[in-house]
């Protein structure tokens, strides 16, 4: 009997095991992906205070229309728009939470994109 692997289930399962281990302060919030077939987000998150610092994804109003999409080249620049907003919060140094997501195409991609940008991870 063949039995149907579900992505997503398996994806939670290996972000709850990250997320037990890696927390976000304020000193050095966490900066989570979050990718779907459409669109990516991303968000600076401080745990301790349970506040998000700085977000950024491929609907918010500012984002450039030309880079709209779910490519690669959409991710770099949610990964710029982040940088540059969580240095206006004065935050530099981050941990990156990949979310559950293989660090490769479009989530390897935001992360470049935000270092290249100032955040530190």
């Amino acid at each position: 009997m063949i039995t149907k692997v579900d992505k997503n289930k398996s994806r939670k399962k290996r972000h709850a095991r990250v997320r037990s281990k890696l927390t976000g302060t304020a000193e050095r919030p966490r900066l989570n992906v979050f990718r779907s077939n459409q669109h990516i987000y991303a968000q600076v998150i401080d745990d301790v205070n349970a506040t998000t610092l700085a977000s950024a994804s491929t609907l918010d109003k500012d984002f450039e229309e030309s880079a709209k999409g779910k490519n690669v080249t959409a991710a770099q620049k949610v990964g710029e728009l982040l940088a540059t907003r969580a240095k206006a919060q004065g935050v530099e140094d981050v941990v990156f939470d990949r979310g559950g997501y293989l660090y490769h195409g479009r989530v390897k991609a935001l992360a470049d994109a935000a270092r290249e940008a100032g955040l530190k991870f």
